[in-house]
């Protein structure tokens, strides 16, 4: 059987500054919610537009890169995978949310970027590699 792609390219806007999470190893984690709206026309002819909320989760570098650097309104582009996560409520209901797994990072409008180091590692905020500094061409999301 040949192995499968989970691959999501988002650019849209922060719905909150970032919530960043320490663990006892050192390790940090942000969540934030991220808002893409597609504009289209409707019957009637008219513009209409729709916007879908995604729960986006960074760890490590790009987490500090989050907490130092995002608010609320911020445009990012992000990449990532899908993952599913299963929960109960505090009434023993099953729940499920989806998340993005951001494996790259990049603040649009004049900030910078930062991915993933070879072998999984994520990179770190403070290493010059980390940031990928912002062109014209960085605007677009391909």
């Amino acid at each position: 059987m040949a192995a499968g792609i989970n691959k999501v390219i988002l650019v849209g806007n922060l719905g909150r500054d970032p919530e960043v999470q320490r663990f006892d190893n050192g390790v940090k984690k942000a969540s934030f919610s991220l808002a893409t709206t597609e504009q289209y026309k409707g019957k009637d002819g008219e513009k209409a537009s729709h916007t879908e909320w995604h729960n986006i989760v960074l760890w490590r570098g790009l987490a500090e890169v989050a907490e130092n650097y995002l608010k609320k309104g911020n445009t990012v582009y992000i990449e990532g995978r899908i993952r599913k996560r299963e929960y109960e409520d505090k009434d023993g209901v099953k729940k499920f949310i989806y998340e993005i797994m951001g494996d790259v990072l990049q603040m649009l409008g004049g900030g910078g970027g930062a991915r993933r180091e070879e072998g999984g590692a994520p990179a770190s905020a403070d290493k010059e590699e980390s940031f990928v500094p912002p062109t014209p061409e960085d605007d677009l999301p391909f």
